[in-house]
């Protein structure tokens, strides 16, 4: 997105007579152009960052994790990861210090 210096605003009635010449500014200039309507901004227009190559955050972690990747394993996603006991000195925990009010239980 191009800073407040590139940013130019645009009526919707203007934009769809120059259509054509706003996206060779837009991309030549790297400016962003933002489409108004009524006075109300309805759509932005900005330059491709690249448009060979493809969104730099698609696989941003794959690239993170490098040569690793592969071998990253994803755990069971629909068990529990507390056990009985630990959900129960949870709940004990807190009423102990909020009671069954939900409020903080002065000592």
């Amino acid at each position: 997105m191009g800073s407040k210096l590139n940013t130019k605003t645009m009526a919707a009635g203007e934009f769809k007579a120059k259509c054509l010449a706003v996206m060779d500014e837009v991309q030549a200039k790297r400016t962003t152009v933002i489409i108004t309507k009524n006075g109300k901004a309805v759509a932005q227009m900005v330059p491709v960052v690249n448009a060979e190559e493809p969104d730099p955050i698609f696989g941003f972690m794959l690239r993170k994790l490098g040569k690793n990747a592969g071998e990253v394993k994803l755990g069971d996603v629909m068990s529990p990861i507390y056990t009985d006991a630990e959900y129960e000195e949870f709940y004990r925990r807190k009423d102990e210090m909020y009671g069954r009010t939900g409020k903080l239980v002065a000592k």
